[in-house]
Formats: structure tokens, C-alpha cells, sequence
């Protein structure tokens, strides 16, 4: 059936053939990054994401889909100031 739209092949992932490894390595040391639902909160309270392109949330989201060396962009930049763990509706860690 033709919807009148198609994906080009680089935004598609093939989920089972992406190495989650890592992923699953920060679940096993922090097991509330599973309960994250990719509000956005986090990001929107840091403050090093005002002045440098950096989001946990889009690095969590990377790491699920494989995407190791895009979650290291993504946080590569944070301060460790903690606002994001007081502002998590979650209580992620």
C-alpha cells in the first residue's frame, strides 16, 4: 500500500541488529534510566544546554537505538550541576 511518503534508508534502525551493550551497562548501574519518558525537563533546566548543544534526554534516547558515539556528543558538554536529577519528574538519578 503506497501512502504517498517514504523513509530514506539513513533515518531507519533496524533495533535488532543495534548494539545496546552500553545501554545496557548504564541500566545495570542505573536501573531508573529505564523509567525515563523522554519529557524533556532535563534539558530544558540545564544550564551548560543554553550556551553548547548538550540534552541526557536525547543521549538516553541514542543509547537505547545504538547510537554510542551521538549519546557521547550529547553529554559531553554537561557540568555534572545536578539540576536535571532535581527537576526529573521521574526521580532519575
Amino acid at each position: 500500500m503506497d501512502f504517498g511518503y517514504s523513509l530514506t534508508p539513513s533515518s531507519r534502525i533496524d533495533l535488532d541488529k543495534v548494539d545496546t551493550t552500553l545501554f545496557h551497562k548504564l541500566v545495570a548501574m542505573e536501573p531508573d534510566v529505564k523509567k525515563c519518558i523522554a519529557c524533556g525537563s532535563c534539558t530544558a533546566s540545564c544550564s551548560a544546554g543554553k550556551f553548547i548543544k548538550t540534552s541526557l534526554r536525547q543521549a538516553i534516547i541514542n543509547l537505547q537505538n545504538g547510537k554510542n558515539k551521538e549519546a557521547l556528543t550529547a553529554i559531553e558538554s554537561c557540568m555534572f550541576c545536578g539540576k536535571c536529577t532535581m527537576i526529573c519528574p521521574r526521580g532519575i538519578n
